[in-house]
């Protein structure tokens, strides 16, 4: 199975937080699209790794991906190594996505810049034919590089290279976050408070995409940083304020 997009979450919820009303436009437009989440987020103060694996499918349901797995690297303790590397280079050959959004390159966690590195390595070391990989039946894979790595803004406050308008996605991004039960805000549950459980966490997360629609004239949007320049054969596909 081939797919357009590739979202990479270094912890479940990383993506339905930063980036799944961009998945969930682009599979309105006929895009396949699938998660790899790189832990099972077993350092996590509320839940377990067993629950959340759970409410990574239940989210997975709801923005109707085409494919979720996870590579069951260290919370907290993944290197940037060989092992890794090519651990993402398998499914990188395997799904030969031609967009991959990763996490952000630097933000509160600290497991994100360092997933942001990983997989934008992997992104490039995944066309280099002399890097041997296998998929899982043993078969050699072909070189594979996406054309673009494109990062999501997650915690911090970040500057975005462009955005990408989420407003007719808006409710159903935010369901794909509230099927994380154990990880935000909920009266029934009799777990620790954390930075992301308080009521007002998720205002934030909307607080946000407010303000990145705001930047071009729309009521929700995602913002997304860069290494490469975006060049575009079409003006009219730019969106931006009407004055």
């Amino acid at each position: 199975m081939q797919l357009d997009i590739l979202a990479f979450g270094v912890h479940p919820d990383d993506v339905e937080l930063s980036c799944s009303g961009t998945i969930l436009a682009s599979i309105a437009q006929g895009k396949k699209v699938g998660i790899i989440d790189l832990t099972r987020g077993e350092l996590g103060t509320r839940g377990s790794a067993d629950i959340r694996d759970i409410e990574a499918a239940n989210a997975a349901k709801i923005l109707g991906v085409q494919h979720r797995e996870n590579l069951r690297m260290a919370d907290g303790f993944f290197e940037h190594s060989q092992e890794n590397i090519l651990k993402i280079v398998r499914v990188i050959r395997q799904y030969k996505p031609s967009i991959i959004l990763a996490n952000a390159l630097e933000d509160r966690h600290p497991d994100h810049g360092r997933s942001a590195k990983l997989v934008a390595d992997a992104a490039f070391l995944a066309g280099l034919r002399k890097i041997e990989t296998v998929d899982e039946k043993g078969n050699p894979q072909e070189a594979f590089r996406p054309t673009n790595v494109f990062h999501y803004i997650q915690d911090r406050v970040l500057t975005p290279h462009f955005v990408v308008d989420i407003t007719p996605f808006y409710e159903t991004k935010m369901e794909s976050i509230r099927a994380y039960t154990t990880q935000f805000y909920n009266t029934d549950l009799n777990e620790p408070n954390t930075y992301i459980s308080s009521p007002q966490f998720l205002e934030t997360v909307k607080g946000r995409d407010l303000m990145m629609g705001k930047r071009i004239g729309v009521l929700y949007a995602e913002g997304y940083l860069t290494e490469k320049t975006i060049g575009v054969n079409n003006l009219d596909h730019l969106i931006q304020i009407t004055t």
